[in-house]
């Protein structure tokens, strides 16, 4: 075969790969459009607790890990703000507008090691577990820059309802 010939069908294995790549995500956006996040402010009378830049990573269905959601303003990693109200938690992500996760929704936070494109040290991602609707729950993992994971779960257990069967620290583990 010739040069010209093994860089033609280079190119034509390229484009297949990139028109599979996208056939898969139109799929997986198709599977997942039932899912909205929550988009919205923190009531007007909510006070801030403490902030914590970092890392948005990625929102997955509970316990799955490796299988991430394509939702819109969740689908992609991003940098961004957690912030810790007494009335829930908010989310600031580049390029998405901010979303709210009430106090009601919320149903477990602890740390994990893996999520769908991260792997990092032992427990340094924080995972927020949450009802996204009345039948899915999903896990949405952030990686703090200037705190630690602990830390950032720490600072949302607090708000966690007591009647939430997934709020006890066994289920708040980490993935491995």
């Amino acid at each position: 075969m010739t040069r010209e010939g093994a860089l033609v069908v280079m190119i034509l294995v390229a484009v297949l790969l990139l028109v599979l790549l996208a056939w898969a995500w139109r799929r997986r956006t198709k599977r997942d459009a039932g899912l909205t996040a929550p988009i919205g402010e923190a009531p007007a009378g909510a006070t801030v607790l403490c902030a914590f830049p970092g890392l948005y990573v990625a929102t997955t269905r509970h316990d799955e890990p490796l299988e991430r959601l394509a939702i819109k303003g969740l689908g992609f990693r991003s940098r961004g703000v957690v912030t810790v109200t007494d009335a829930g938690v908010v989310l600031d992500l580049a390029g998405t507008p901010r979303l709210f996760l009430p106090v009601h929704v919320l149903v477990a936070a602890g740390q994990s090691t893996v999520a769908i494109d991260r792997v990092v040290e032992p427990d340094g991602l924080t995972r927020l577990t949450w009802h996204i609707d009345a039948d899915t729950i999903v896990d949405t993992y952030f990686r703090p820059q200037d705190a630690s994971a602990r830390a950032l779960a720490d600072a949302i257990l607090p708000l966690i309802p007591t009647s939430s069967p997934a709020s006890s620290p066994a289920q708040t583990g980490s993935d491995a």
